[in-house]
C-alpha cells in the first residue's frame, strides 16, 4: 500500500466503481473496451492526480479501480468522465444512433461507488495506539 503524498494532505483514496450502459444495452464489445481503455487515460490529463488503475467490461457494464484525489468530488469526476466519454464513442461509433436513436446518451445516469482501502481492523488499532508511537505513523503495520 502507497500513500500518495501532495502540497498540504497524505492520502490512500481509492474508489471501486461501476457504470452501466444506458437500458443496459450490450454495446460494450472489444472494439468499445479497447477504445475506452485507450480514451480514458486521455480524458484524465485534465484532472490531475486521477487516474484508473485497472478497469474491466461487461456487456453492458464497466468496474473500474481509480484513484481520485481529496479535491476532487467522485460525483464530479464521474460526471466528466461519462459526459466526455460518451461524446467520444458517438463520434467514433456512428452505430450509437441506431442503438440510442432518441438520446444522445450512451451511459445510465447512476452508478455504484465503494471506498477500498485500509480495512477497519487495522484502523482501529492505528487510532489505539497513537499515544504509544511518536514516528513512522504514516506507516501501517499489516
Amino acid at each position: 500500500m502507497e500513500y500518495i503524498k501532495s502540497g498540504y494532505s497524505v492520502y490512500y483514496l481509492k474508489y471501486h466503481i461501476v457504470w452501466v450502459c444506458k437500458y443496459r444495452r450490450r454495446i460494450l464489445n472489444p472494439g468499445v473496451c479497447e477504445y475506452l481503455r485507450k480514451l480514458f487515460p486521455k480524458l484524465l490529463r485534465s484532472m490531475p492526480g486521477v487516474s484508473i488503475e485497472t478497469i474491466g467490461f461487461d456487456g453492458d457494464h464497466l468496474h473500474a479501480l481509480m484513484i481520485i484525489p481529496p479535491k476532487y468530488s467522485v460525483a464530479s469526476i464521474m460526471g466528466q468522465l461519462k459526459s466526455q466519454s460518451a461524446s467520444q464513442l458517438r463520434k467514433k461509433y456512428p452505430w450509437l444512433k441506431d442503438v440510442y436513436w432518441k438520446e444522445n446518451i450512451v451511459w445510465s445516469p447512476g452508478y455504484f461507488v465503494s471506498s477500498v482501502g485500509v480495512d477497519e481492523e487495522t484502523i482501529k488499532h492505528y487510532v489505539s495506539h497513537q499515544g504509544d508511537q511518536d514516528s513512522g505513523q504514516l506507516r501501517l503495520q499489516l
